[in-house]
């Protein structure tokens, strides 16, 4: 059994219902989901001990949170080089936010990334079942990938 660390913020609640999604698609993968809020996670060694990573944040004024920011530096500090991971985020209508986090999870830290890019979803689309198995779907991959 993998662990997979899913660490985010939400301004709105949606991120952050996309991250407990995300952790009902590790779990039925047959693996271990740790959701948690990046304002706990203030040392790299709380990053420690996973075998996967999806950090997710919002879309704010067409940028990722001042919190995210933040938490990215922590996070290179955790030197998570080769290490499998995946970015997610909500937004209403531009979504900069997970493509900026999963080309930093990419080239800064280089690991390994999953195959699917960032998962970019409206705030419309989370409140359908189509939001739900979308993640569900992202968190598939991951495990895959961490299966091979």
């Amino acid at each position: 059994m993998k662990k997979v660390l899913i660490a985010f913020i939400s301004r709105a609640g949606t991120t952050e219902k996309m991250a407990n999604y995300l952790a009902e698609g590790v779990r039925m993968a047959g693996n271990e989901a740790h959701v948690e809020k990046i304002a706990t996670l203030k040392k790299a060694e709380q990053l420690l001990g996973f075998d996967g990573y999806l950090f997710g944040c919002p879309t704010y004024h067409k940028d990722m949170t001042g919190g995210m920011k933040q938490f990215l530096f922590v996070a290179e500090q955790a030197n998570l080089l080769g290490k499998i991971g995946g970015a997610f985020g909500s937004h209403t209508h531009s979504g900069e936010a997970a493509p900026m986090v999963f080309e930093t999870m990419q080239h800064v830290y280089k690991m390994d990334v999953v195959d699917l890019g960032p998962l970019n979803l409206t705030e419309a689309l989370m409140e359908t079942d189509a939001g739900m198995q979308a993640c569900h779907q992202y968190a598939k991959g991951l495990c895959e990938k961490l299966a091979s």
